[in-house]
């Protein structure tokens, strides 16, 4: 299994990033696909995730309408961030997880310790 990041860079405040994901090696139409990040002497959060259907993305609150989460039939995930903040800085990490929700909504999409494989992370630095 491999979950390669792409995109991440500095850029001042208010600036934009567009953050890839290549996944291979297990069956990804199958997985929901999501982004966290982690800052320095922060625990690790959910920033944006996408069903395996592509019909239902989760955002935390403090990203929302700033970033797009998408994803392709294939194999990739993209995470557009805009109106980039300070605050945004972290590096942020590709994960995949087959989640197990109760209804149409999952309660735990944006928990990491739901999810199976992880990226090695990408550098994202928003100065102001």
């Amino acid at each position: 299994v491999q979950l390669m990041e792409f995109g991440g860079g500095s850029v001042q405040a208010g600036g934009s990033l567009r953050l890839s994901c290549n996944a291979s090696g297990f069956v990804f139409r199958t997985n929901s696909m999501g982004w966290f990040r982690q800052a320095p002497e922060k625990e690790r959060e959910g920033v944006a995730v996408i069903s395996y259907s592509g019909n239902r993305p989760y955002y935390a609150a403090p990203v929302a309408g700033r970033f797009i989460i998408s994803r392709t039939h294939l194999n990739t995930v993209t995470l557009q961030m805009n109106n980039l903040e300070p605050e945004d800085t972290a590096m942020y990490y590709c994960a995949a997880a087959k989640l197990v929700c109760s209804g149409d909504y999952c309660d735990s999409a944006l928990v990491p310790s739901e999810y199976t494989y992880w990226g090695q992370g990408v550098q994202v630095t928003v100065s102001s």
